[in-house]
């Protein structure tokens, strides 16, 4: 396993395992940061896996008496890691999620559009949309908003030269080569072409992220009479 270590200001380091942004460098993420968490180490705070690299965040007062200070401590930890055998998946394992959207109409506004770039219809843009299998590279940008690699190269659509101010919690978009769904209301750049009615931040829980890195997401067509009843 390649490993670059950098810190991230002080109190975390970054370890990048790699370059590309495809499944089996995602593996090689998550099996880094299954490690890292299975080795328990006091002063850990955080372990954050995303597309080539893993961010692992530390408390320094817990590393005062380590040689060479916390960051080199840190750094050790993660060298060992990526030498040691295989973690067992756990924190990071993969999970297969279904995710209900309601394509086009309102809760699409952009649905013409993408069909339009496209070039095919409106109903072929959401039985492509929802018959691939996407992946979880990231959470990012927002507080449970997952970056899903997967998309059907026919639907790569660019991105909104003007982003909105305020798109929908639950709008599902399309991003370039990427797809994702916005847990929260917020700005966003992407182009809606659905909305689900499931709640992908759900800050009470634990965790309040539903999706994570790892994960395997389907999504499943519903009519805009299923969307409200959902309610």
């Amino acid at each position: 396993m390649t490993l670059k270590l950098e810190p991230l200001g002080d109190m975390a380091v970054v370890a990048t395992l790699g370059s590309a942004i495809d499944r089996a460098t995602l593996a090689a993420v998550l099996h880094f940061a299954e490690a890292v968490a299975a080795a328990g180490a006091r002063g850990i705070t955080d372990i954050v896996p995303a597309y080539a690299s893993v961010t692992v965040f530390y408390d320094s007062s817990l590393f005062q008496d380590a040689p060479g200070g916390a960051y080199e401590a840190v750094c050790r930890l993660m060298e060992g890691c990526a030498k040691g055998p295989e973690a067992a998946p756990g924190a990071f394992g993969a999970r297969e999620l279904e995710v209900p959207v309601c394509y086009g109409g309102e809760h699409g506004p952009d649905m013409e559009l993408v069909a339009e770039h496209c070039r095919m219809g409106a109903d072929d843009v959401a039985s492509l949309h929802s018959g691939a299998d996407y992946l979880v590279h990231a959470i990012g940008f927002t507080p449970g908003f997952p970056y899903l690699g997967g998309l059907p190269e026919p639907l790569r659509t660019p991105r909104r030269d003007t982003p909105r101010a305020r798109v929908p919690a639950g709008s599902v978009a399309i991003g370039g080569s990427q797809t994702g769904v916005y847990p929260i209301a917020s700005p966003g750049g992407w182009q809606i072409v659905g909305r689900t009615p499931l709640a992908l931040f759900r800050p009470r829980e634990v965790p309040a992220s539903l999706l994570r890195p790892g994960d395997r997401v389907r999504f499943r067509p519903i009519t805009a009479k299923e969307f409200e009843s959902w309610k």
